[in-house]
């Protein structure tokens, strides 16, 4: 009797360890509280109270529009510029944060990666993190060994995204936020390889796409935009220029279809709670001074030469493109170029090796756009250059005409 007894205590002592306590029986439910249905304004009630945020109805309704369908692989959210669709996004990211889905990523172009974590931070109580090629290096240096997974809202642009096709694809990823989406309307080409990386690193993954253009030429821009959430929405392409192309197509059909995905708002159904300024358009010409002509002139004449060591010979195209950009933004930009370009020079004269990929390392950090970047792409890259061919005479002349060129630019005090 005594070991039966003993055997019956064990059993309710193993069946007091698994009740719950009151306290934990109340945290469960709250967290259960957080996640009510989709197309309920209670499920982002609970995610706004750290928000820093003035919200317009038409901002709660897309949000609820992209939580609404858990069956559902993503939608898009059209609204018209200037009627806050990084705020709807942020409404949404707040939502699955607060569900404890918490690996999101955010895929915007370079220029806008800072405005994404700024906003995010300040107005949703958000940690981010923008990661690049540099910013991987020093995380694995600091001993983060796979800076993608953390417990942080990820931040790339879209030319790192695609070449992290293999990373991305291995991180079970709750949601991933494409900004100015219209990027990708070519995705279902298959001569867009950006595209195509992004659509197979991300396969399967929620999406929430963001774009005031989500058409512009064609309508197979629309189907681009929908291969990004679901490659079966319409099928393939043929499938969609039979059925929405072709003669006596049914759009109202087309339109019920996108209803399901797309979400598009404009400002005239706004016009009641939301005030907008009269904007007007005028040029305002400019004449540069004689100092920014002739740094202008001689940048000009440098860029012309046909041989030079100064600029990548396979990326002459795009190196001029950049400059000239520069040129026109303000002598301190093409400033800190010149200075790159001659720093790259002197490792050369020097016997460093020196690869001519300097050129994706400066449109990264002047933010410049995706553009810059899918030409260089698609340019072939030359590689080290030979050093056995290099001719440093040659090489000390080009050093000393940038440094004139940054010698001007450093006297120019004020752009005209």
């Amino acid at each position: 009797m005594s070991t039966n007894g003993s055997k019956i205590n064990q059993i309710k002592g193993l069946r007091r360890i698994s009740v719950i306590t009151n306290h934990q029986a109340k945290y469960y439910a709250h967290e259960l509280t957080r996640q009510a249905a989709g197309d309920d304004i209670d499920r982002i009630s609970t995610s706004l109270f750290d928000a820093s945020v003035d919200l317009n109805p038409h901002q709660i309704e897309a949000a609820l529009f992209a939580l609404r369908s858990p069956l559902s692989k993503g939608v898009v959210l059209a609204d018209e510029v200037g009627l806050g669709k990084t705020i709807e996004a942020g409404l949404v990211l707040c939502q699955y944060w607060a569900e404890r889905k918490r690996h999101i990523l955010v895929i915007s172009p370079a220029s806008l990666r800072r405005q994404w974590a700024a906003e995010l931070i300040e107005k949703f109580n958000l940690p981010t993190e923008i990661l690049d090629a540099r910013a991987v290096r020093q995380r694995k240096k600091d001993g983060i060994y796979n800076p993608f997974r953390q417990n942080k809202v990820i931040i790339l642009s879209y030319h790192y995204a695609s070449r992290m096709e293999d990373e991305l694809r291995a991180i079970p990823w709750n949601l991933v936020v494409f900004d100015e989406a219209h990027k990708l309307r070519n995705a279902h080409q298959k001569s867009n390889r950006m595209g195509k990386a992004l659509r197979r690193a991300l396969d399967g993954r929620q999406k929430l796409l963001l774009t005031a253009t989500p058409i512009q030429n064609s309508l197979m821009e629309l189907y681009g935009l929908s291969t990004l959430i679901d490659e079966h929405i319409f099928g393939d392409d043929k499938a969609f220029r039979k059925q929405y192309l072709h003669n006596g197509t049914n759009l109202e059909e087309l339109r019920e279809r996108l209803k399901g995905f797309i979400k598009r708002t404009l400002r005239r159904d706004v016009v009641e709670y939301v005030r907008y300024t009269e904007r007007r358009t005028f040029t305002q010409p400019f004449t540069p001074g004689d100092d920014e002509q002739r740094l202008y002139d001689g940048i000009s004449a440098f860029m012309l030469r046909e041989e030079s060591y100064a600029l990548p010979k396979r990326q002459r195209h795009l190196t001029t493109l950049i400059l000239r950009k520069l040129l026109a933004s303000s002598t301190c930009a093409v400033t800190e170029t010149l200075k790159r370009i001659r720093e790259r020079l002197i490792r050369l004269r020097d016997q460093q090796v020196v690869s001519d990929d300097f050129l994706g390392h400066l449109v990264a950090e002047e933010e410049l756009e995706e553009e810059y970047l899918e030409i260089l792409e698609a340019s072939a890259e030359s590689g080290p250059i030979d050093q056995a061919e290099i001719d440093k005479d040659r090489i000390n002349e080009e050093i000393a005409e940038l440094e004139q060129f940054i010698s001007w630019a450093d006297a120019i005090k004020v752009d005209a």
